[in-house]
Parts: C-alpha cells; structure tokens; sequence
C-alpha cells in the first residue's frame, strides 16, 4: 500500500496479504520443499480477487528489492517469516534473487488483467512516527523473539527493514516471525500492535491471525473492548427478523463465540452467561422473562409459538455458553458483578418516565401484538428483582423496537448511566442516538 491508495481492510483484507500472506503459506509442514511448489504457492495468491492480489504481492518484494539492505538482511527476514521452512539459498539462489521471481510472477498475473502493465515505481512508507513506532515494540519483544528463534542478529535485520527498507513491510514480517516462532505477546502489547496495524491499514486478522497472544483471565476482561451491545441484549438483537441460522441453538452458539479480537476467548460467552443466570437465579416470573424476550427481538424469534417458557429458552443458552466456556476457558469462574450504588432507583425512573410513551404503541403492531404497557412493567420487574445493568440495556433495546423520541435532557441521563455501567462509548450510538428530538 502507498499512502495514496485505500487502506488495506478498504480493499477487501480480511487476513493478511501480500509477500506475508506468501510466507505464511510456506510456513506450514510440507508446503513446498522445492522452488516450482513455492512459487506454485506465489500463483495462486497472485490470482486470488482476480489478479488484484498480485498488486501487493509484486509491491512487497519491489520494497525489499530497492532496498539497499544487503543480502543477509534479506536471507534472515525471509527465513524467520517463513519459520525456516524454506530457504531459497538451499536451491542455489539468491534472496535477490528470489524475490525477482516473486515479482515477476506478480506482474505476469497482472498482465492478465491489462497486457501493458507496468510495475510502478516504489513508494515505501518511510513516515519516521511510525517506524519508531514498529521499532519500539521490536525492541520490547527483542528478548522473546532472540530466545525463540535460532537466526542471528535477526531483531537488527528486522529493525534495518523497518528502517531502511519499508516501515509497512516491517511492521508485517515483525509479526511474521513473532507467529513464525510462537513468541507470546503479552495482552498489552497485543493491544498496541492491533492500533498500530490500524495505522497502517492493516484489517485486525493480518495482526491476530496465528499470533501467541497472552490474554487476560476471562472475568476481568469480558467487557473489555466492548462499543456496541453485549450479552443478553446483543443476543435478542441477533434474533430479529431475519436470522439465518437453521435452529436457534447454532444462532446463541455463533453469538457465545463473537468475542471479536480484542477480547481473550470466552468473553462474549461470559457476560452472556452472567447475564442469563442473573435473569435465572432472580424471582422474575417465566411470563416476565418471555415478555421482555419477545420485545427485545421484535418477535424475531417467537417462543411463544413453540410452547418454550422464557425460563426454559434462557437455561438452553447457558447451556450453550457453558459448552463454550468449557471448551475455550475451563478455568473461567462466573463474576460477581459489584452493584452501581443507586443505579436500580435511576433505572427504574427511566422505565417509568417512558411508560406514559409506550402505551400507545406496541411490539410487532400487525402481527400477534405485544402491547408497550406490558413490556414496560416487565423492564420494571428486571430492574428491581434482577438486574439494572441489563435492564437498562434493555430498555435501550426496547426504546429502539418501538422508535420512542428521546429529549436531549434523557439521552444525557442515558450516558450518565451508559458510564456508570462501563459501556463502551458507541454503546448508545449504536442503538437510540437516533431518537433524540435535537433542537
């Protein structure tokens, strides 16, 4: 990428691409053990998104090729991305030599699409912010990284690339050969890495994809990294017209798993949990439980019509939150969650001043109507017998199935709210930002 094309994820990246995306490829056991399969293995990604993917493929190697690093910077760079596992040098061929090759099949794919093409000149990101940047974090795991892996001097090599060659393609074989070699990168780092990535455009899986992350236990982290909505309420979200899963056990089984990469495994399944066996272990009644179900789904899944009790269908997706837990973080143990101090009374005055709105309106008005009046004195119930936490996310979730305006005044108490749960920030925004009546 040069500064003025799109980022990658804007192109389509999902994963990581280009030289690294090649690498990674021959990194695995028995890949190619001769040069005619490695560069098999170039072919084929250069074909992929037809031919457009031979753009960054034929861009990397041109990066290191204009360089002025000397061949033992190249051969070591090479050899820890791809773990060692092949070495064109073994084949009677230069680094340089190699990487010519790389960039000759990027162009022949190219002229598939436009028989003129003509590879452009470089353009290596050398923006100083950012390769003191990458530097840095290649100096934090310099310790890790020379313990694992048995190439010499490899943390200069990689710093000279950085510097000298490309702070993009550094950044990229940096994390190559952390994954290369099963170096664990500390959560904090994790973290700088994924913003760091961001800057250069990378999508988030070209940074986490195959990276030893050391994350966190599960209950002090499954909130974290969170903008939008979570447990309960995000699932309910998820079950609007329109879910595409065959059964409703594969639907909470994809949500227990969203985790996103930001978040140790399990963490979405945690607060789900936490959410459920707080509705489970209160006096809600199972009608109450049902109510506020079909209210926050928009009668997207009806239980209703299956003969399934609120209460039943909430101990199914502990189950399932369970399973994954097991599977994911055995060693998770449920938190408790500490009580906002005097946030069940403000809760509940929210319920209450929306109640006189919602009376006149229903949930799925055409079609098996569920009267406003009912799911309001059901968000009631919740607040005070189980939790204000999540009801008041479902409040949110209720105000935005029945498109109640918000005043600037309430929206503000919302956010006051929003923080004293420790929301993420796009956590209204997501959901009734726009409902305020804004004068």
């Amino acid at each position: 990428m040069t500064w003025e094309r799109p980022a990658y994820y804007e192109l389509g990246y999902g994963e990581d691409f280009g030289l690294t995306a090649l690498t990674e490829r021959l990194s695995r056991p028995g890949s190619a053990t001769n040069p005619a399969a490695a560069l098999g293995f170039a072919e084929e990604l250069a074909d992929r998104s037809e031919g457009e993917e031979a753009v960054e493929l034929g861009e990397d190697a041109r990066r290191l090729l204009a360089s002025e690093l000397p061949e033992r910077v190249l051969h070591t760079v090479w050899l820890a991305s791809t773990g060692n596992a092949f070495d064109p040098t073994s084949h009677g061929m230069t680094c340089r030599a190699w990487l010519e090759r790389i960039s000759e099949v990027s162009t022949a794919r190219l002229r598939q699409n436009k028989a003129s093409y003509m590879p452009p000149p470089v353009r290596p990101v050398r923006d100083t912010r950012l390769s003191q940047a990458v530097v840095a974090e290649l100096r934090v795991t310099a310790p890790a990284l020379a313990h694992a892996s048995p190439l010499p001097k490899l943390v200069d090599c990689l710093e000279q690339v950085v510097t000298g060659a490309d702070a993009d393609l550094g950044m990229r074989l940096l994390l190559r050969a952390l994954k290369a070699y099963s170096v664990p990168v500390p959560y904090g780092q994790y973290h700088r890495l994924v913003a760091l990535g961001w800057q250069f455009g990378l999508p988030p899986g070209a940074v986490h994809d195959g990276l030893t992350i050391t994350w966190p236990p599960v209950s002090a982290a499954s909130r974290h990294g969170i903008n939008g909505d979570f447990g309960l309420s995000r699932l309910a979200r998820q079950f609007t017209a329109g879910w595409h899963y065959r059964t409703p056990r594969e639907a909470v089984a994809a949500a227990a798993k969203a985790d996103g990469y930001e978040r140790p495994p399990g963490s979405e399944a945690a607060v789900l949990l936490e959410d459920t066996r707080r509705v489970l272990d209160s006096g809600l009644s199972d009608h109450a439980i049902t109510v506020l179900w079909l209210a926050a789904t928009n009668r997207g899944y009806n239980i209703d019509w299956f003969g399934v009790g609120g209460r039943e269908w909430l101990e199914q997706v502990a189950e399932v939150c369970e399973e994954h837990l097991t599977e994911v973080a055995p060693a998770y143990v449920p938190a408790v969650p500490t009580p906002a101090t005097g946030a069940g009374d403000e809760v509940l005055s929210e319920i209450q001043g929306m109640s006189p709105l919602a009376a006149s309106t229903a949930v799925s008005p055409d079609f098996h109507p569920l009267e406003g009046t009912t799911v309001m004195e059901a968000l009631e119930q919740i607040a005070t017998q189980a939790d204000p936490d999540l009801g008041f996310r479902l409040l949110l979730r209720t105000v935005e199935v029945l498109q109640l305006p918000l005043t600037e005044e309430q929206y503000t108490r919302y956010e006051a709210l929003a923080s004293r749960f420790h929301y993420g920030e796009d956590h209204l925004l997501f959901s009734v930002d726009h409902l305020v009546q804004r004068t």
